[in-house]
């Protein structure tokens, strides 16, 4: 029996993470800066991320598909590449309940030498739970750049918040409903020749002024890459916007995470569905909502 399994070229892989929201199954994370296929089980071989990724280094491979075999998996594929691609693909086969696979490859890490890096996540873990001032500035390795847990009172942003509460309210620059992507008729009156903000999910929850910064004058979709089902409906919704309603700009506001970059893939591929183009802009927001990159592109 063969299967197809997911294939990565690393020299032609740049991490951009556009890959990410293409795979539903969750096996593939970027990690060390490089797209990791971290677990083969996982991997359905349709080639749903194929398609993303800007730089073709992702290919479908037909090989024999033996018994899953999680020690050979280890050995020809995980182990090389490091601790933190080790750890992600053990926290990958926890989420997905393969116990009897987990202690296969913790028996692999052990018979090899190797340290398990999980037990590095737990004592870092409880060194963070006894400094909790210090937990924002650590992170352990492997798993979604976007998951990680950082706490952000150290520096300050609950009493900025609380001085901002204790002001006058700020007014609403929403001017439509509703607002998720998949709500919305690509041909309401308020899309008609608007200047487009779309928006992942998590955007307006770390920029304290984003209403003011970003949704003012705009039409506003919201959407997330990584959680959200069915691309090709937004994908065929955005074109819609372009084609039918006329837009004049698309304005992309997106996380620093990799998970986000799919947006920009969603509306690169709307561009070439639709026969007018339209100016997009790029908006790259910090964790701790600043803005570190804004360009057209």
């Amino acid at each position: 029996m063969k299967r197809q399994i997911i294939t990565i070229d690393e020299k032609r892989c740049t991490g951009c993470g556009d890959c990410i929201p293409g795979c539903p199954e969750g096996a593939l994370q970027v990690i060390d800066g490089k797209a990791r296929l971290i677990s083969d089980l996982c991997c359905d071989g349709l080639g749903a991320c194929i398609g993303h990724c800007p730089t073709g280094a992702m290919k479908i491979e037909t090989r024999e598909a033996e018994p899953y075999d999680e020690k050979r998996v280890m050995h020809e594929s995980i182990a090389k590449g490091g601790p933190n691609v080790i750890a992600a693909h053990l926290h990958h086969l926890m989420d997905h309940g393969q116990s009897d696979f987990v202690r296969q490859a913790l028996e692999y890490l052990q018979e090899q030498g190797i340290a398990n890096p999980l037990e590095r996540e737990s004592a870092r873990k409880t060194v963070q739970h006894a400094h909790p001032a210090q937990s924002h500035a650590s992170h352990a390795g492997g798993g979604c750049p976007g998951s990680r847990t950082i706490d952000f009172n150290a520096n300050g942003n609950s009493e900025a918040a609380a001085a901002t509460m204790a002001g006058a309210p700020a007014e609403s620059a929403l001017r439509q409903w509703p607002i998720q992507l998949h709500l919305v008729s690509p041909q309401a009156p308020y899309f008609q020749g608007s200047d487009l903000l779309l928006a992942a999910d998590c955007c307006a929850f770390a920029v304290g002024d984003f209403h003011g910064s970003f949704m003012r004058g705009k039409s506003l979709a919201i959407a997330c890459p990584k959680l959200d089902s069915e691309m090709d409906i937004y994908v065929d919704k955005l074109a819609a916007m372009i084609e039918l309603s006329h837009i004049n700009t698309i304005t992309v506001a997106i996380m620093e995470v990799p998970c986000c970059g799919g947006l920009m893939s969603i509306v690169a591929e709307a561009q070439r569905k639709a026969s007018r183009k339209v100016p997009v802009k790029k908006v790259v927001i910090s964790l701790q909502g600043e803005t570190l990159s804004e360009e057209w592109v």
